[in-house]
């Protein structure tokens, strides 16, 4: 236990606030549930074990590999990959525990790859990273179910992105594929919500999934027309409100990776395009008849943008959209601002402007409201960000900018010193009334 809460432990036992038995208690509850988990540390150190081990044996071969026969090399490029069945195998039927599994599961993952690349190179066998890559994850995929191993579900996860990524970025082609690789692991995802919904690995999961579609969706994208930015505000709304879903919404907000990503992505989004040259290019695009420059690119924001309508829609049936969140409708106002593109831009972007300066006041009610000094501060940041981006596309002096952040910072501290006032009366009214409860009893 912290030295810490110790001292404070006896100084309530001294005030005859506690007894010494309910001190026991508090140091046995305390003990057990900071007590080690060597399971967990064994994974850990079990992963990294089959990471090191399996790069010291590529060293070695490496060094060595010109000086063996074609025969040699094609029977130590399938040795990894034997070894790593046979260790899942053992691990399966002895039923050992989660920490074997993990091993297994990540040796043998990395084994496919290592063997379909040194016959590849044995044999002179040409083919595209794509290829090589979804050939990897294919294989590769039975493990997350097989071994029920985290470790290889978050590998089948980084790989499809990184799959996704060199299609898509590098070779100017459009990724479907990774929709399916993603299905597939929506299964043991979902599984692992039900089952562990607050554990640290979910934790890990909740980030990474969004992660990689947000990096993913980029190497969908075919066209630049201003719609990109219809489609990833809606990919900032859907990932939003998935987080405002029970699964999440009452999780610690670290562990929300949707609700964080929707938030920040939905103010980062709307600050760029609430500069003036976002519009005047989109006004020239539509004047030579270019608004929308790829169907492709409409087909995904308008799937994006129903998927977000869908789980609003879910939370509303659950009458879970009670108090008003602003952050929540962002995705369908700047859609329907975008509507009024074609009858002038500068009203769009006055609009835009608007949107983000109420998110930034929205943000300090919440902040206020709860008495959260993070939101509060975030929301002011938003403000902060709205008004610095301005000093760009507006011919304004350099004295009013200067007053201008001396007000800015001005309100960090008047918003931060008052709410901190109001916390500290209520927790002395609080205080005061738990005494008068007690005095009563």
């Amino acid at each position: 236990m912290n030295s810490k809460i110790e001292k404070e432990l006896d100084a309530l036992v001294t005030a005859n606030v506690i007894t010494p038995s309910v001190q026991e208690d508090i140091q046995q509850y305390f003990a057990r549930d900071k007590a080690p988990q060597p399971n967990k540390l064994f994974a850990i150190f079990g992963v990294l074990g089959s990471l090191l081990t399996g790069l010291g044996i590529i060293l070695i071969l490496a060094h060595n590999w010109d000086d063996f026969t074609k025969a040699t090399k094609t029977i130590w490029a399938f040795v990894p990959l034997v070894v790593g069945q046979l260790f899942a195998a053992y691990t399966l039927i002895k039923k050992r525990n989660n920490a074997w599994k993990e091993t297994a599961a990540v040796f043998l993952f990395f084994a496919i790859g290592a063997s379909i690349s040194l016959v590849s190179q044995i044999y002179n066998i040409p083919g595209e990273m794509s290829s090589f890559l979804l050939t990897w994850i294919i294989l590769a995929a039975p493990l997350v179910y097989l071994l029920k191993s985290h470790a290889a579900a978050l590998l089948h996860i980084l790989f499809a992105t990184i799959y996704a990524c060199n299609l898509g970025y590098f070779n100017d082609d459009s990724p479907y594929l990774y929709v399916l690789l993603q299905l597939w692991l929506a299964p043991y995802y979902w599984m692992q919500l039900k089952s562990s919904p607050r554990a640290n690995v979910t934790s890990i999961f909740n980030w990474f999934v969004p992660l990689s579609v947000l990096i993913s969706l980029g190497a969908f994208v075919q066209g630049n027309s201003i719609i990109g930015f219809v489609m990833y505000i809606c990919l900032f709304g859907l990932f939003y409100n998935i987080g405002k879903l029970p699964f999440f919404n009452h999780q610690k907000m670290r562990k929300n990776g949707y609700l964080i990503l929707g938030s920040l992505g939905t103010v980062i989004t709307l600050l760029i395009a609430s500069f003036r040259f976002i519009w005047t290019e989109a006004d020239y695009l539509m004047s030579n008849g270019f608004y929308i420059q790829n169907t492709n690119d409409l087909i995904i924001t308008i799937v994006l943008g129903a998927a977000a309508l869908s789980v609003l829609g879910y939370l509303l049936k659950r009458k879970q959209l009670r108090p008003f969140n602003l952050f929540q409708y962002a995705f369908i106002i700047f859609a329907s601002i975008y509507a009024f593109g074609p009858m002038g831009g500068g009203v769009s972007m006055i609009l835009t402007n608007l949107l983000v300066l109420a998110l930034g006041i929205f943000a300090v009610e919440i902040g206020a409201r709860k008495k959260l000094f993070s939101i509060l501060n975030y929301g002011l940041l938003i403000i902060t960000a709205l008004i610095a981006c301005r000093f760009f596309d507006t011919d304004i002096s350099f004295v009013i900018r200067g007053l201008l952040f001396v007000a800015i910072g001005a309100g960090f501290f008047g918003a931060n010193y008052f709410m901190y006032k109001k916390a500290s009366r209520d927790i002395i009214s609080e205080t005061k009334n738990n005494h008068k409860i007690e005095n009563n009893d």
